[in-house]
């Protein structure tokens, strides 16, 4: 059987029409090697019963799945850098599938989300422009590693769904070359851009917007009433906020926040030169490019909301201005309101009203601020997830000394104030390592050099083990 009873096939992009994207082949590649391939992810949309010369077929070839169209390369727009470009669109990647969730859905969804498989790397498309379509292998492991821990620690994200080498020498200025080739698929719940607002808004078409509004409303914001163009930047404001949020307490560096890598659903994708912070630095940039440093950081919240008021400029040609202002205003308060709630789930511990919540944050801030480079960001949540409840342990390891001082006594006594969240997590063996699951770029090359060399996939398949182990701990639910 290629697919389980519990695929579904709902391809409703393809139903919007030309306008907003062009029919096109994938590249035909010299080989097709699978490298990876997320079985969690498959079976949430009734794929895992694929066999892997089937799930080379669709996911290296690109078969059309049963009930899909030809794959869709995408047309949108974007402010590159806060420059607007008009010359965007699916360049390297398209549309692949549209499926139903097998389970699930929101309280307020009648039924289970929808889900996009896009790809990258997948060959060239009308919008190319010279560029050879293509994804080098390095990249395909970097988002493969990163959108695993980022899932598992409660980031809103995109999943990496399948990795598979291509088998063709690549020339890039950016890195050694010639180097390996690959192409990735990844599962996400949108991939309608903020800039595919903006092309439409480019060309003064109101009706593509209004029909684009309607798209995104009714399959992924569906609480918001039909026709209510502000209600629907007030939902897409709130998830982006919430994203945000969430990218800071993982202590994540985006690194190219442009308008056409933020989506309608609020979820990271697409992101390149990404950073984990080794300690917390304001002004961490990920991108060698970002050279005043526009996306470090401290600034990702300013440019998420630059990028909102964007959008809403483009749903201006549709709705009043005055309720498109009031939806974008709503992005601060929902920005600490969610950043207090990231930081304590990263801590493990229960709310304990506005006052105290922020407390622990403030201090949390304040006490990573004051170890500076000894004290590393992820090591700080490994140690003190659970709260008090993770004293002894944390008193007794490899930076007991760190926990010291003014900074930390305040630190504790505002932790200690909340209860800890399902303590009995703290059984796991995760929590019985000195050291948490890390991806600071010097692991990440270590990673990709065994790769390189030796086509050693074995360090790679352990970070991914240890990130699973992480996931199932901190998303753990009764």
């Amino acid at each position: 059987m290629p697919v389980s009873p519990a695929y579904r096939p709902d391809p409703r992009f393809a139903a919007l029409g030309p306008d907003f994207g062009d029919p096109v082949q994938a590249a035909d590649f010299p080989q097709a090697t699978l490298r990876f391939r997320n079985g969690r992810a498959a079976a949430s949309v009734g794929l895992e019963t694929l066999d892997d010369a089937e799930w080379i077929a669709h996911f290296g070839r690109f078969a059309p799945l049963p009930g899909q169209p030809d794959p869709i390369a995408m047309r949108y727009h974007g402010h590159q850098f806060r420059q607007y470009n008009p010359d965007l669109d699916d360049g390297r990647g398209f549309l692949a599938a549209q499926m139903r969730e097998v389970s699930g859905g929101l309280a307020d969804q009648k039924e289970p989300r929808l889900l996009d498989l896009g790809t990258k790397g997948s060959g060239a498309t009308p919008w190319s422009r010279g560029g050879d379509g293509r994804l080098t292998l390095k990249g395909s492991v970097r988002e493969v590693l990163a959108a695993a821990l980022l899932e598992a620690q409660g980031v809103p994200t995109s999943r990496a769904f399948s990795l598979i080498e291509t088998g063709e020498a690549l020339q890039r200025g950016d890195e050694p070359s010639p180097t390996r080739s690959a192409v990735l698929v990844r599962l996400s719940h949108s991939h309608i851009r903020f800039g595919t607002f903006q092309r439409a808004a480019y060309f003064q078409r109101t009706d593509m917007i209004e029909t684009l509004a309607e798209h995104v409303r009714s399959l992924y914001h569906p609480q918001v009433a039909a026709g209510d163009v502000p209600g629907l930047l007030a939902a897409i404001v709130q998830a982006s906020a919430r994203l945000t949020a969430r990218w800071i307490a993982a202590g994540f560096v985006h690194g190219v926040l442009n308008t056409d890598n933020l989506n309608v659903t609020g979820e990271s994708f697409d992101y390149g030169p990404w950073r984990f912070l080794p300690m917390y630095e304001p002004g961490f940039t990920a991108a060698y490019f970002d050279q005043f440093g526009l996306y470090a950081f401290s600034r990702q919240p300013e440019a998420v909301f630059w990028n909102l008021t964007q959008l809403a400029g483009a749903l201006k040609l549709v709705a009043e201005a005055e309720p498109l202002t009031a939806a974008l205003n709503g992005f601060g308060p929902a920005y600490i309101r969610e950043l207090r709630a990231a930081f304590l789930d990263r801590l493990g511990v229960l709310s304990l009203g506005e006052a105290a919540d922020q407390r622990l944050l403030d201090t949390t801030l304040a006490l990573l601020r004051h170890g500076g480079a000894d004290l590393r960001w992820e090591p700080l949540f490994h140690d003190w997830f659970g709260g008090f409840a993770s004293s002894a342990r944390a008193l007794v390891g490899p930076r007991a000394r760190l926990y010291q001082g003014e900074a930390f006594d305040v630190f504790r006594f505002a932790l200690f104030e909340h209860e800890p969240d399902r303590p009995e997590r703290l059984a796991d063996p995760v929590f019985s390592e000195p050291e948490p699951v890390e991806l600071l770029i010097d692991h990440v090359e270590a990673i990709w050099s065994a790769i390189d060399r030796d086509d050693d996939w074995s360090k790679f398949s352990d970070a991914l083990c240890r990130i699973e182990a992480a996931r199932s701990v901190f998303q753990a639910r009764p």
